[in-house]
């Protein structure tokens, strides 16, 4: 009669596994500095996403309604409000929101807003540069102005060329007078590319 040998499991040894782990801590530390990059121009992009959604939030109000509705940066989002061209906050309303940015969203308490964010929720790095501190829809969706916000991340470095020498993406929104919100990049050279500015 044949015996059947025990089958013997072999683990890892020790010399294996402290090879392993070292490899992993090298490939770790090699792409840190990337990782980081990456999550500061999320950040941007997040921002500059809310910014659109917000303008495009303001156009819609004004076309549902019939009315004139508001979009404005504001300083801060407590009862010393007030608009603001460098504010990363912004207020969608129907009235000037000047030192009442802390109400709840009501379309019978003045000032009447409709919808509000923090600049701090989810992009605390993010800066932002604009040209209007308030824009306004009419029923129509047309803006009173053309409107141009530029989003930046000083903490995380400068922007790409053209608007700096950093390691930054950099991006920019363009709101016409027709109401058309448009995010665009304004290191991308290419004219071909639907992304330049």
């Amino acid at each position: 009669m044949l015996r059947r040998q025990p089958i013997a499991f072999r683990g890892f040894t020790l010399v294996e596994l402290m090879v392993t782990v070292a490899v992993l801590g090298i490939i770790l530390m090699l792409g840190m500095p990337n990782m980081s990059a990456w999550l500061q121009n999320t950040q941007i992009r997040t921002s500059a996403e809310a910014f659109a959604s917000g303008l495009q939030l303001a156009r819609t109000e004004a076309l549902r309604r019939n009315r004139v509705v508001q979009f404005n940066f504001v300083s801060t989002m407590d009862a010393t409000c007030s608009v603001s061209t460098t504010g990363s906050n912004w207020v969608v309303s129907l009235a000037d929101p000047t030192g009442a940015c802390q109400e709840v969203p009501s379309d019978t308490a003045p000032p009447q807003i409709i919808q509000k964010r923090n600049g701090q929720d989810g992009t605390p790095n993010a800066a932002i540069t604009s040209t209007l501190a308030s824009l306004s829809f009419n029923g129509l969706g047309s803006a009173n102005g053309a409107m141009q916000i530029t989003v930046s991340n000083p903490i995380g470095g400068d922007c790409q060329p053209p608007l700096g020498a950093g390691p930054m993406r950099c991006l920019q929104l363009n709101v016409s007078s027709s109401g058309s919100v448009r995010m665009c990049d304004p290191a991308v050279g290419d004219a071909t590319d639907p992304r330049k500015c």
